[in-house]
């Protein structure tokens, strides 16, 4: 199908506009790396907040979290009910801790802990974990351009990644941030508007969302059993604490923002707003989810054949925003949603340089390399890791639920690094060798707990039945209490040796 011009006018004008933006910081004069990588650490908290609100939200939440609702129930906003904890963990132990450490790097504080392994091997787990976020949001950004033009999804993609590497590689987290704070405004105005036309666009009003929710138990979070094989209540609240105190505690993303602000007490307020901004939000886009699943039950003629199963959920809010929203509104929103991914994608591809270029090229391979040299490789390695997630994205197009698939492959990726950093911030009396044997039987349970339901027949009694979601959960307790208890059982050995 084709938009009405004023529509197309909109979207490119939009898109031009955040480009030229974000591409202008490039040229700003006497910029150096430390522009680029913490944006001279004199931004505002409140575009920092808002950049922070809208690194959690980007199309993964825009898009997923309203197809997820629409396949099943308000279970994912259980995710977001965690964020308070996690955001008080920030503000109270994470926030001093790296604006005191004062390294680009959020793995600098583990080789300080535990020597260079630790940091090679956190860094090596953020850029998995990173390349399974931007493979998911450029997949999630596809889907409205495959309502709005009819192009093949794979080839969106492959356009849209290119795109990406070329304003990523020249913008620097200053672009980022300004960029971030518009479009959070953008998408939280397009989100109310849609639900909004969603609700009174009922022939019984808006209360019948609600009625038909009620009755098909689209409004539950999930079923309070405590069986940890299901996505119960229980299992989406404790893995979203975990992922959020890692977000918090040791996602380059997060940390590069605790260094932006001006300072450390600009930097907690920072954390707070955009965390605690999220959860009405993400609130807002499950609603989403379950005002479209009452609409079209009530107009099923509407939706074409090929987005009538259930398989398609992620597809239905682009539908609906190329198909149902007014003329203007739908080229502006479409726009945000690209212009946001576009600005998150940008989020990792520039934290994933910045851990290449301190952890790994500065460390390891030239430490004598000056800002030049810097700039070559922070710009290389953003290319690499944007071709790289292409080719995830492309793997993405053939999972069901973008959402779920996000979920699991973050909970495998992150390794147990919280349990490591964990580990060094709260037992320190626990040195490197304990430290070590923990976290390589945290990857044995992890990788268990991962690849043996893909490997084993159903049945096997060696397979783990235990929800994917939680391999973070027991990966990260395994490795605390692992080096926790190693620590104490070597110091009294020494003891009874010294008796």
């Amino acid at each position: 199908m084709s938009l009405p011009i004023i529509d197309m006018v909109i979207f490119f004008a939009y898109m031009v506009g955040i480009l030229f933006f974000g591409i202008s910081f490039y040229f700003k004069k006497g910029r150096t790396t430390s522009d680029y990588m913490v944006g001279g650490q004199k931004l505002p908290s409140w575009a920092i907040g808002m950049s922070i609100f809208a690194t959690f939200v980007s199309s993964i939440s825009f898009l997923a979290l309203p197809g997820n609702a629409y396949l099943s129930n308000w279970n994912s906003f259980v995710f977001s009910l965690s964020i308070p904890l996690a955001a008080l963990a920030a503000a109270k132990f994470f926030v001093p801790l790296y604006r005191n450490v004062q390294s680009e790097s959020a793995y600098f504080y583990l080789e300080e802990r535990f020597g260079g392994w630790a940091r090679i091997y956190a860094s090596i787990c953020y850029l998995l974990t990173q390349l399974a976020r931007m493979g998911t949001i450029l997949y999630l950004l596809a889907l409205p351009m495959n309502a709005l033009l009819g192009w093949d999804i794979a080839t969106i993609i492959i356009i849209t990644g290119i795109a990406v590497i070329i304003y990523a590689s020249l913008g620097g987290i200053e672009a980022v941030i300004w960029t971030d704070a518009i479009q959070g405004i953008v998408l939280i105005v397009g989100a109310l508007v849609c639900l909004g036309i969603i609700m009174f666009s009922m022939p019984e009003g808006p209360g019948q969302v609600i009625d038909i929710g009620m009755a098909d138990n689209k409004l539950s979070l999930g079923s309070l059993g405590l069986e940890l094989t299901e996505s119960t209540f229980w299992v989406v609240l404790i893995y979203g604490l975990f992922i959020n105190l890692q977000n918090f505690g040791i996602d380059q993303n997060y940390v590069q923002r605790y260094m932006s602000a001006k300072t450390e007490k600009e930097a907690i307020r920072s954390t707070w707003f955009g965390g605690l901004l999220y959860i009405p939000v993400s609130l807002l886009f499950v609603f989403i989810g379950t005002a479209l699943y009452a609409y079209y039950q009530v107009f099923p003629e509407i939706l074409p054949p090929d987005l009538r199963s259930l398989d398609e959920a992620d597809k239905i809010f682009p539908f609906f925003i190329v198909n149902g929203l007014p003329t203007g509104l739908t080229g502006l929103l479409i726009a945000s949603i690209f212009a946001a991914g576009m600005s998150t994608l940008s989020t990792s591809i520039n934290s994933s340089s910045t851990v290449i270029l301190t952890d790994h090229y500065k460390k390891y391979i030239n430490k004598k390399a000056g800002n030049k040299s810097h700039f070559r490789v922070l710009f290389v390695s953003g290319i690499v890791m944007g071709i790289l997630s292409i080719i995830a994205a492309l793997a993405m197009t053939e999972v069901k639920s973008a959402l779920d698939a996000w979920w699991a492959l973050a909970s495998v990726f992150s390794g147990g690094i919280l349990g490591l950093f964990l580990l060094g911030y709260f037992a320190k009396h626990v040195k490197q060798i304990e430290a070590a044997i923990a976290v390589v039987l945290g990857i044995l349970v992890i990788g268990w707990m991962s690849l043996t339901p893909f490997l084993l027949e159903k049945g096997d009694a060696l397979q783990n039945t235990i929800h994917a979601n939680l391999a973070i959960v027991i990966g990260t307790l395994v490795i605390f209490f692992t080096g926790f208890l190693l620590s104490l059982l070597l110091k009294r050995n020494k003891n009874d040796l010294k008796k």
